[in-house]
This record gives C-alpha cells, structure tokens and sequence, in this order.
C-alpha cells in the first residue's frame, strides 16, 4: 500500500514543484494563475468530476455507505473543532482559517492519488467524494464564516455559496446521468474527458504557484491545530465511521485519502471574501501541503495495518 500510495504521490510533488517554480521564477506573468485557477475550478474539475461519474460503473461501488462514511466523519471532526473553539486563544477571523485547514480539502490532489490508485475507478470514487464532502464542508465553513468572520453572511447569501458551487453541480449532474441511463452525445463525450484530463495538472501546478511561507512562524499555534486535526482526527473519525457502516477496500481507501488532503488553495479566497484571516489561511495552505507528502502514506500504512484496505 504505501509503495503504490508514495508512486501515486511522485506526479503530485512533481508537478507541485514545478508551479512553484515557475511562479518564483517569473517564467509566467504572475496575472496567469488567478485565471488558471478560475479556469480550472469553474469549467475542468466540473468537466472531470461530470464525466467520471456520467460514465462510471457504480454497481459495485458503496455510493451510500461511502458518502454516508465522509459526512459522518467531516460533521462529527466539525463539530469537536467548534467546541473547542474557547481553548485556542484567537480571535474569530484567525478561527475561521483553522475551521477551514481541518476540514477543507484539496480536489486536485485528491482525484491525481485516486486515479494512480485506481484508474478509472478511482476518479469515479473520487467523484462520489466530492459529491458528498464539497456540499458538507461548504454548508459547515460559510456557516462557521456567518459566525465568527467579519463579512455576515444571510441565509440566502449561504445558500447561494452551495447552490452555485462548481463541483456540487457538476458531481450532482453526472451522478443524475449515470443513475437515469442517459448517454453522454458522441460528441461531447470527448470533450468532457478532455477537458477533466486537462484540470489536474493545472490544478497541481496551481496549487504550487499558490503556496506562500511568510506568515507560518507568526501562526505557530493555529497552524499546528489545523494540521493535528487534519492529519489525525479526520482520518481516525473516518476509519471509526466507515467500520460502523462496513465501508472497506478501494472505496475506504479513496475516503481515507481524501480525509487526510491538505485543505484547498481556494480557502485563501474565501478567507479574504467572507472575512476571513488570509494570511494564517495562507501560511496553513503551504504547511500543510508540504506535510501531506508524508502525512498521506503514513497514515494509509498505519490504518493498514490495523485495518485491512
């Protein structure tokens, strides 16, 4: 398992590496990357995650038990998050970039792993993934926002974050196609799957032109919560959950590695729309991507061990 799962991570760091480079290097004007990332976000992810799941053979995939397993683990690691809320000495902008470095996730990594795991199964458990935490983590961080960021948010103003999210829509859509029969035209077929091979190196290389280390040795604290959190009681809470429903193999698996991600390179924006603190949530982005690269084998070997995937 952590041979496949360290070969699985090698284009990840690679690709990392490299847009991190390119950024420091000024080989691309530094105007490329919010539109690659807009890009990738709006119209490829959507594109991967509609055809994967359009196309997929779900029959012997656990779609309940695995989406079950994942809004259990993600509202239950939340809520301990928000109860020990009084015991960590920050004020409520600071909170919200915790909130979102213990629960976000980042899309891109997750969907490259599965499918170096899994191929084509593994984008489609990726998909049933993100159809059942993108809309749970929405709802979860614009609510935590609503409360303690400095923009307020209104009811309608929440609903239309999750309503109009990108990947809600495009998951829900192709899940909607697969479960009613309903073939994709010979015609757009190719350019869904085109356009979903084309978002995860965009994404990757994205995810390293995003990364910034300035404000890491001023949020020690808070950056170290987020990441025991992520990093342990998310993926301990998922192997807890999916042992109750009996999720196990591929699907537990492609759960466990999308519970231990580092948090998403978009969490910056949101930070700095909803009120949010923008450079802890950016200093939580690069620590915890960095520490991914181990984090990620380590604890898929160790739940191994005891837990057979």
């Amino acid at each position: 398992m952590s041979g496949a799962v360290v070969l699985a991570l090698l284009p990840v760091v690679l690709l990392i590496a490299l847009g991190l480079g390119l950024r420091r290097g000024g080989f691309l004007d530094g105007a490329f990357w919010p539109g690659a990332e807009r890009l990738a976000y709006f119209v490829l992810l959507p594109s991967l995650f509609f055809h994967g799941l359009a196309t997929a053979q779900l029959d012997a995939v656990p779609v309940a038990d695995l989406a079950l397993t994942l809004i259990l683990a993600t509202t239950t690691v939340a809520g301990l998050v928000v109860a020990a809320r009084p015991l960590m000495r920050i004020d409520g902008p600071a909170f919200t970039s915790v909130f979102q470095g213990a629960v976000r996730f980042n899309n891109y990594v997750g969907v490259t792993l599965a499918a170096g795991l899994y191929g084509a199964k593994g984008i489609a458990l990726a998909a049933i993934c993100n159809a059942a935490i993108v809309p749970t983590v929405n709802i979860l961080c614009v609510v935590v926002f609503a409360r303690h960021g400095s923009a307020r948010l209104t009811g309608a103003g929440i609903a239309r974050q999750i309503a109009t999210n990108p990947l809600v829509v495009s998951s829900l859509a192709g899940l909607a196609f697969r479960l009613l029969g309903l073939p994709l035209p010979p015609g757009l077929e190719p350019a869904f799957r085109t356009l979903g091979a084309a978002s995860l190196p965009l994404g990757l290389l994205c995810i390293g032109a995003a990364l910034e280390f300035g404000a890491v040795r001023a949020w020690t604290g808070p950056i170290a919560t987020a990441c025991a959190v992520k990093f342990l009681a998310m993926p301990l809470a998922t192997v807890l959950s999916a042992l109750a429903l009996g999720l196990s193999g591929p699907a537990l698996t492609v759960a466990l590695v999308f519970q231990v991600l580092p948090t998403a390179s978009s969490s910056y924006i949101m930070a700095r729309q909803l009120g949010g603190d923008a450079p802890l949530m950016a200093g939580l982005i690069a620590v915890q991507t960095l520490l991914a690269l181990v984090a990620i084998p380590l604890v898929l070997s160790a739940i191994a061990a005891v837990v057979p995937l």
